[in-house]
């Protein structure tokens, strides 16, 4: 889990480190970068991985702002099984966030 906050840190999966930087590259302002990281991205896991990696980023977006727009709060199990990963992480301080502890306010 760490390695997705620490890009120095093997997250243990196939390219993990290629995914990663694809990731970033795509929500960045810097082409070059982009391009790079769709370059290694091909090399490390083949040219099927660049397109399979946008659309599957692109789908999450997709998803995550129509729930922030929505006001959709996140599921009662699924915030009390990520109380710590959230604490460590700061993701409690998204601004969304707040979807979810107004209908759980003791979660926190």
């Amino acid at each position: 889990m760490a390695a997705l906050f620490d890009p120095d840190r093997d997250s243990g999966v196939p390219g993990g480190r290629e995914i990663l930087a694809f990731a970033d590259a795509a929500i960045g302002p810097d082409r070059v970068a982009l391009d790079r990281a769709r370059r290694n991205l091909a090399d490390s896991l083949g040219p099927a991985a660049v397109p399979a990696a946008a659309a599957i980023a692109a789908t999450f977006t997709k998803n995550d702002r129509i729930a922030n727009a929505t006001g959709i709060p996140s599921e009662l199990r699924m915030l009390r099984n990520s109380k710590g990963i959230r604490a460590e992480f700061g993701i409690n301080d998204y601004r969304s966030s707040a979807n979810t502890f107004r209908h759980y306010p003791d979660e926190r």
